[in-house]
């Protein structure tokens, strides 16, 4: 794998990102995300934790790759984003995101679909910032994003794509967790994982499926729609240029 790593601690997953640049997220990311969770599944680990070599996360989709796409490549390209973030938003093992560095967009959104959010304390950006960026969240984003996002801060983080730090991302309860600058993050997300194998596994997968398969469903069935949406307006915009 080029993009990130797979590796196992007791009865669970770490997945690392490290491309020694800044995790963009394009094919080749996510048909090895895709990979790391069959193995999970294939080998049925209690907990699957997500996290990047320090100081980066993920910087979100790769935006050299976008301009250079025609537009069914475009399209496939978003579906495949979109079903890999659910795939992980409605995956069957419990998930955690444990981390000291940026997250933007992409990696914002990765980090909220899972069921527990670890954020290291430091001088890192958190920010969900595509609109800021020229770019629509569709529906399928929203979902996520609001699973995590408290209410109250829903214009700011999304709308407004407001950065935050680490310690504001957690003080607003995007984060769940805040470890202390320096600490290990891999740790914190390791006393987590044990703390959930103490739930139910059957409850815990068909509970996770109950809360969310029919809104995914949902979303999802509104996706080709918003797809020409977004397609007509930067179409207009670019005519417009």
């Amino acid at each position: 794998m080029n993009k990130m790593t797979y590796a196992r601690k007791d009865e669970f997953a770490i997945i690392t990102f490290d491309d020694g640049k800044v995790n963009a997220m394009n094919w080749e990311f996510f048909r090895e995300l895709n990979d790391c969770l069959d193995r999970a599944e294939a080998e049925k680990v209690r907990s699957v934790i997500f996290t990047g070599r320090p100081g980066i996360f993920s910087a979100g989709l790769d935006l050299k790759l976008l301009p250079t796409q025609t537009l069914a490549e475009q399209i496939d390209f978003q579906r495949l984003f979109a079903e890999t973030m659910l795939r992980i938003y409605s995956f069957p093992i419990p998930t955690i995101a444990s981390y000291a560095g940026h997250a933007i967009a992409g990696g914002v959104i990765l980090s909220c679909a899972c069921d527990w959010f670890i954020l290291g304390d430091g001088p890192y950006r958190i920010q969900i910032n595509e609109v800021r960026n020229k770019m629509i969240l569709p529906s399928w984003i929203v979902l996520i994003c609001r699973s995590s996002v408290p209410h109250r801060y829903w214009k700011e983080a999304l709308l407004h794509a407001r950065p935050y730090s680490p310690r504001e991302a957690y003080e607003r309860g995007i984060a769940d967790e805040l470890v202390s600058e320096g600490e290990d993050c891999i740790k914190s997300a390791l006393e987590k994982a044990r703390d959930l194998m103490e739930l139910y596994p059957p409850a815990y997968t068909l509970t996770k499926k109950f809360m969310r398969e029919e809104e995914v469903n949902r979303v999802m069935g509104v996706f080709e729609k918003e797809l020409l949406t977004w397609r007509l307006t930067y179409q207009r915009d670019a005519v417009k240029e």
